[in-house]
């Protein structure tokens, strides 16, 4: 006789739920605090050649940061249906959406790759007016574009390897990646032993090596793996009906990402244009809250990977009861979070006050403000990325969040925050304040399309039909 799962709402099966859910979304933290711990490395080595190269590199990563939104969206699309394939058990139909994702990845990210290299001076004078600000932008960019490719590739490959509980593999080799990235970034900025010492653009040149190293590690894997294998004839076939399923949810998710991380680039550009001191506060600030964020977007992430391999196996009563713990799982990790951030308050003002080469006062006192404001803005941020990002998409509805997102940040937003700034010319902080409550505007909203259930759906198809 074949053991039964123990009953929805049990004991038993809550452990078993909370253990896996854990062990997917531990593994995903693990790599964004690897993540961030390069920015965070960044931020330090560039302290201490000067504040202008720290706030340089701060608005030129900003091409990157909307390059990787739009990855991740396309990245989700093809996770969200790895997923339930997976769950279904169609192994052949998961290959089929890792080629043609990787193939629309690598065709995007060399668009970027191409803009950064060629118009760099005209990129930099999107998010800033700053002469020093844009002389040290402008060979960044050169350097750092032949990374978005590379970058692109693996963050899709690893992406698919999550959504087919691969998750130790995936936390391996990126884990691997930052840290590599760290000791190049040392080697580069510095000129430690034979390398030259290159300051800012020894950055880029550290990531580029970084990322052609990570994806060469993602094409050996992709071809010795025997649970998903990355086949050469998946990455130029035509899709057919599963190319129709990719294109229909990659296309708003990848747009609800772009749409996001746009409207994060012009607050960018919005303190930009204020001065360098707020730009070299929200570097730090940024820091910090990435910390304090590591797990709300790794359980997000688990979210997305759980549900849709349950949907797919067409559990969707059990997906409906996951659902609603993993919005509790998001509370208490943006608790954690908020608590990350004021425990962190000291040790940051004190390396913006001694260790920031040619930081100001008033930098400072900026900073502790923000930290302050992050503090409570990570609870809408890890509530709304669990529900658009993790429990929407794991069902296939991808159209909401690019509803929700453009009427939240491109209608208040942006909009009042360049009125703030610009007309009405309010403190710098006050600025700052409202730009950080755009989470909170659409938080409400959110919660009321949960309860209508609209994502909870099997989007497989029959191998043929796909």
């Amino acid at each position: 006789m074949t053991e039964q799962s123990p009953a929805l709402g049990s004991r038993a099966e809550k452990w078993a739920f909370y253990k896996h859910a854990l062990w997917i979304m531990l593994p995903i933290a693990l790599q964004n605090l690897m993540d961030t711990a390069v920015n965070t490395a960044d931020v330090l080595m560039l302290s201490q050649v000067s504040q202008n190269a720290m706030s340089a590199s701060s608005l030129a990563v900003n091409v990157s940061f909307i390059l990787n939104n739009l990855i991740f969206g396309l990245s989700s699309a093809s996770a969200v249906m790895a997923a339930q394939y997976w769950g279904k058990g169609d192994r052949t139909s998961v290959e089929r959406v890792l080629g043609m994702s990787l193939r629309t990845g690598v065709l995007v990210s060399v668009l970027f790759a191409l803009a950064a290299a060629v118009f760099p001076r005209q990129i930099m004078n999107i998010f800033t007016d700053k002469p020093e600000l844009i002389e040290e932008g402008i060979p960044y960019l050169q350097v750092v574009s032949a990374s978005y490719v590379m970058g692109s590739f693996a963050q899709i490959y690893l992406s698919v390897m999550r959504s087919v509980e691969r998750v130790m593999m995936s936390a391996v080799v990126h884990c691997g990646a930052v840290l590599m990235n760290v000791l190049l970034n040392a080697c580069f900025i510095f000129g430690i032993g034979p390398f030259p010492e290159l300051e800012i653009v020894g950055v880029a040149l550290a990531t580029t090596v970084t990322r052609a190293v990570e994806m060469l590690i993602c094409i050996i894997d992709g071809a010795a793996c025997k649970r998903i294998t990355l086949r050469v004839k998946y990455l130029f076939a035509r899709g057919g009906q599963l190319m129709k399923d990719f294109l229909r949810l990659a296309l708003p998710a990848a747009s609800n990402d772009i749409v996001w991380g746009l409207a994060f680039s012009v607050y960018s550009v919005i303190l930009g244009h204020l001065s360098s001191d707020i730009v070299a506060a929200n570097t730090v600030a940024s820091v910090i809250r990435n910390l304090g964020t590591v797990l709300c977007f790794g359980t997000a992430s688990a979210a997305g990977i759980v549900l849709g391999k349950t949907m797919g196996e067409n559990q969707l009563e059990k997906a409906k009861v996951y659902a609603r713990r993993f919005i509790g799982m998001a509370v208490w990790t943006a608790l954690i979070g908020g608590a990350v951030i004021l425990l962190l308050r000291p040790l940051a003002l004190q390396f913006m006050g001694v260790y920031v080469k040619d930081a100001t006062d008033l930098a400072r006192d900026e900073l502790n403000l923000m930290l302050y404001i992050n503090a409570y803005y990570i609870m809408g941020i890890s509530l709304n990325t669990m529900l658009i990002c993790g429990i929407f998409r794991a069902g296939g509805d991808v159209r909401y969040g690019l509803i929700c997102d453009t009427l939240a940040m491109w209608g208040y937003a942006v909009p009042v925050g360049l009125l703030c700034a610009f007309v009405f010319k309010l403190p710098e902080m006050w600025v700052y304040f409202i730009l950080c409550l755009d989470e909170f505007v659409k938080l409400p909203v959110n919660f009321w399309y949960y309860g209508k259930r609209k994502w909870l759906k099997n989007i497989t198809r029959t191998q043929d039909a796909a």
